[in-house]
């Protein structure tokens, strides 16, 4: 499998219609900008990973924005600005430290922005999709946010945590080139995302998710995680293996196993891991290496984790002195 291709742009423009060129390309819709100075300087870093993007921006002016609905997610977290955006009938006014949606993805809105920095995710609303699909084949209904703050300050942290972790993943030439740590990494940013601004999708199972969670739904469920452990595994194909909806192969793996299914292929991708590391030439690969292959970016938590899981360390293991 592929990994995405890590792509860096970095833009530092002086010219107001240059600005606006720029960004109407960057997100793929139309939109109006007025700026109250005739010195412009605008700068714009992104790395792009494929259903995800992370952004820094930079401007020192005061721009005025109207903008076509976006059809993406864009979470964004002043740095050093003053914001105010209005999106349908929701206003909100951002300084320091503040996250926020900038706008419902299916609506217009407009933004005022003044001088300073801010740092933005652009994500593909179809990414929320493998990590919390609203009961396949019984609400087929896309997920909608009803609120663009964060339901709470722990949740605006959680998700700031998250996208820092994702932003040193994807700085490093090497994890980034890891199919698994990259699409590990956008399912935590749509988790988090989930997690952390109101929307519609389902928390608890409902009564047929709770028929759904048999002995038949976690075997099916084990036997694709077995199966596909070296691919993109996320929890809406894991539940589509098994025919059932993500909270019932959620609720399978809770009732019969005490775990989740995320763990479980954890579990799996670590005994993959260690049997490479008895497999492997010492001479000719490394813990980190096998690691990364793996999906585990971390590595002293990888190092944890298989000292607890076999009881040496894993370069022990890699020297054949296990």
């Amino acid at each position: 499998m592929a990994a995405p291709e890590r792509r860096i742009t970095t833009r530092e423009l002086t010219d107001a219609d240059a600005i606006h060129d720029y960004l109407v390309t960057m997100y793929g819709t139309a939109m109006r900008m007025t700026c109250t100075d005739e010195r412009y300087r605008f700068h714009h870093r992104r790395t792009d990973a494929g259903p995800f993007a992370l952004e820094s921006v930079e401007q020192f002016n005061h721009l005025d924005f109207a903008v076509d609905p976006l059809r993406l997610l864009v979470i964004a977290r002043v740095s050093t600005a003053r914001m105010e955006r209005c999106c349908g009938r929701v206003d909100g006014r951002y300084a320091a430290d503040d996250l926020f949606l900038v706008a419902d993805p299916d609506l217009p809105y407009t933004l005022r922005w003044l001088p300073g920095a801010i740092t933005c995710c652009v994500m593909d609303p179809g990414l929320l999709a493998r990590v919390a699909s609203p009961a396949p084949g019984r609400r087929p209904e896309p997920i909608r946010f009803t609120g663009l703050d964060p339901c709470s300050p722990a949740a605006a942290a959680h998700w700031w945590n998250t996208r820092r972790y994702v932003a040193g993943l994807l700085d490093d030439r090497e994890t980034a080139a890891v199919p698994l740590l990259v699409d590990s990494a956008a399912q935590l940013l749509a988790a988090a995302t989930l997690a952390t601004f109101p929307n519609t999708a389902l928390v608890d199972p409902t009564i047929e998710d709770r028929h759904d969670a048999s002995d038949t739904t976690l075997r099916r469920a084990l036997a694709y995680i077995d199966d596909h452990a070296a691919e993109d595994v996320s929890l809406a194909g894991i539940a589509e293996a098994a025919h059932v909806s993500v909270r019932a192969v959620q609720l399978a793996f809770r009732r019969h196993l005490d775990t989740t299914p995320m763990a479980y292929l954890r579990r799996v991708r670590l005994d993959h891991a260690h049997r490479a590391l008895i497999a492997a030439d010492p001479e000719k690969t490394t813990v980190a290496a096998v690691a990364a292959r793996w999906g585990f970016a971390n590595h002293s938590r990888f190092t944890a984790i298989y000292r607890a899981t076999y009881g040496v360390l894993p370069s022990a293991t890699l020297r054949g002195s296990s």
